[in-house]
């Protein structure tokens, strides 16, 4: 098996100061992107409450901030947020609200490779990673990578097959590799549940529960997964 710290995906390497700048914007240029902005957050927070509102947590990878002022809503909360991505680092830095950027410990790292000392905080906040890993190999590094720095638990956004919006996908895949355009959207993926969540047992974790997006339509599922010794 590759080691993790050896990992880097290809998708990873876009991430420069141009495209941070459009992720920071991306969620809130358009009404339905703001009303998925507001769905994120809704089950964002069910799931912190599903993981005992943890009091130290990683948000990784923190992209440009999005959830920051959530997860500060627990006024005693340590947060720590990393990035592959130093652009986006200081992007987040930038746009941010100062006095939110200082409740906050930022540091460049892999998730493959995390740059925190085992059982380091009591739950890592994962949205909008997983769907871009297409190889079970890696999905297993970067769940056992987590299950080495959270003492707790773990919640983890991807998209999941099952429901209306994945069918209708892998039907306009197979159009398109139909007609020879195989080098589409090749970096975001749909997973199979049943063999996600062996993935999730085989790397230590045990799946407390989960929320769906729009439960039958969407392809976004966040589990909150606890940490099995």
């Amino acid at each position: 098996m590759q080691k993790a710290s050896s990992i880097e995906l290809e998708f990873s390497r876009k991430y420069n100061r141009a495209h941070a700048q459009q992720y920071l914007h991306k969620h809130s240029e358009s009404l339905a992107r703001r009303l998925s902005h507001w769905r994120d957050e809704q089950i964002a927070r069910e799931s912190l409450k599903l993981a005992g509102e943890p009091k130290v947590v990683l948000d990784l990878p923190c992209g440009a901030g999005r959830f920051w002022s959530l997860l500060a809503e627990q006024q005693d909360r340590v947060i720590l947020a990393a990035d592959n991505s130093a652009d986006m680092l200081n992007v987040a830095k930038a746009a941010q609200p100062q006095e939110l950027v200082s409740r906050i410990t930022t540091f460049q790292t892999s998730a493959f490779d995390i740059d925190l000392e085992d059982n380091s905080v009591d739950s890592i906040f994962c949205m909008r990673l997983l769907h871009h890993i297409k190889d079970t190999e890696h999905r297993l590094a970067l769940l056992r990578e987590f299950h080495r720095v959270s003492r707790d638990t773990l919640i983890v956004s991807l998209w999941i097959d099952g429901n209306f919006k994945a069918w209708r996908r892998k039907k306009l895949e197979a159009r398109r590799e139909a007609r020879g355009h195989t080098g589409q959207n090749k970096n975001r993926f749909v997973v199979n549940r049943s063999d996600l969540e062996r993935e999730f047992e085989k790397s230590g974790w045990k799946v407390v529960e989960y929320r769906d997006f729009i439960p039958g339509y969407a392809m976004w599922r966040t589990y909150t997964l606890r940490k099995e010794h």
